[in-house]
C-alpha cells in the first residue's frame, strides 16, 4: 500500500511540474501576441494615417492639384492679383516671422519672382505624371539656391515663386546659380529644355501676415514678366543697390513700359560676372 502511494505521490508531483511548466509557456505565448497585436494596431494606424507632406516632391503634387490651372492661366502676375484663398501657400508662424525680418528697418527688401515659361505646353507634351516629376527636380533647384544665399520663400503657386532676400546681390547671386543649375539637373535636361524666367526688385513693401504687399511687390512680378526663358531681368532700383564690387554683371535694356504702372522703366539683364 505505501509504495502504491509513493507512486501516486510522484505522479502527482510530475503533474503540477508539467501543468507549471506548460503555464508558464502559455503566458509568455500569449504576452508575445498581446505585444504581435499591439504592433499590427500601430501600423494599421499609420497606414491609415499618412504623414503631413514634407518633401519637395510631395509639396509639388500638392500645389499641382490645388493651384497648378489657374497660375498657368494668369501667368505670373496671378500670384500677386488673384485671391490669397486660390493661390496661397502659407508658411508656418516661425516662417512668417522669418518673412518679415527679411525687410530693412525702413521697409526695403529684394524680391524675387520666377516662373516656367510655357509650362501649360511643356504639361501637355510630357503628360501629367512627368510633369509632377519636372516640378519636383525644379522645386529641389530653387530651394537649394534660396537657401545658400539666404532667402525666404514668401509663397508658392504651381510653378511660381515669390521670394524675399535681404539685399540685391544675394537676389541676383541666387538667381544665376538657379539658371546654372537647371541646365545642369538630370531630370530637367531629360525632359528639357525648362526654362524659368525670373524678375527682381529692391523697394519698400508692406508686411502682414507672414506676405509682402504694395506697389513695389507688383512691379518685381511686372519684371519677371518681361523676361524669357533662362534670363534674370532686374529693375533700376536692384542696380542702385548693388555694390561696385557686386559679383555679377548687368546689361541695360531699353526703358519699358510697366501694365498698371506709371511712366517707363529701365531694365537691366542679370549676367554672371565675366
Amino acid at each position: 500500500m505505501a509504495i502504491v502511494l509513493g507512486v501516486l505521490c510522484l505522479l502527482l508531483v510530475g503533474v503540477v511540474v508539467a501543468f507549471a511548466r506548460d503555464r508558464g509557456r502559455l503566458q509568455r505565448q500569449l504576452a508575445d501576441a498581446r505585444a504581435h497585436i499591439g504592433q499590427l494596431e500601430a501600423d494599421l494606424d499609420a497606414a491609415l494615417r499618412p504623414p503631413p507632406p514634407s518633401t519637395s516632391a510631395d509639396r509639388a503634387v500638392r500645389r499641382v492639384i490645388r493651384a497648378a490651372s489657374r497660375v498657368r492661366e494668369r501667368g505670373i502676375t496671378g500670384l500677386v492679383q488673384s485671391t490669397i484663398e486660390d493661390l496661397q501657400t502659407w508658411a508656418s508662424d516661425d516662417e512668417r516671422a522669418d518673412i518679415v525680418n527679411m525687410a530693412a528697418s525702413d521697409g526695403t527688401v529684394t524680391l524675387f519672382f520666377s516662373d516656367i515659361e510655357d509650362s501649360t505646353r511643356l504639361n501637355d507634351r510630357l503628360g501629367d505624371g512627368t510633369f509632377v516629376k519636372v516640378l519636383a527636380a525644379h522645386d529641389r533647384v530653387l530651394r537649394a539656391q534660396i537657401e545658400k544665399y539666404r532667402g525666404q520663400v514668401v509663397k508658392t503657386a504651381g510653378d511660381g515663386f515669390m521670394v524675399a532676400f535681404r539685399d540685391a546681390e544675394a537676389a541676383c547671386r541666387a538667381a544665376l546659380g538657379i539658371q546654372r543649375d537647371l541646365r545642369r539637373d538630370v531630370t530637367l535636361r531629360r525632359h528639357g529644355p525648362i526654362l524659368v524666367r525670373i524678375g527682381i526688385h529692391t523697394g519698400q513693401v508692406v508686411a502682414r501676415d507672414g506676405d509682402y504687399f504694395g506697389r513695389n511687390v507688383a512691379m518685381a512680378a511686372r519684371v519677371a514678366d518681361l523676361a524669357h526663358g533662362g534670363e534674370v531681368l532686374a529693375s533700376d532700383a536692384v542696380r542702385d543697390a548693388l555694390d561696385e564690387d557686386a559679383a555679377v554683371e548687368l546689361a541695360e535694356r531699353e526703358p519699358v513700359e510697366l501694365k498698371g504702372l506709371a511712366g517707363e522703366h529701365v531694365v537691366w539683364e542679370v549676367l554672371p560676372p565675366q
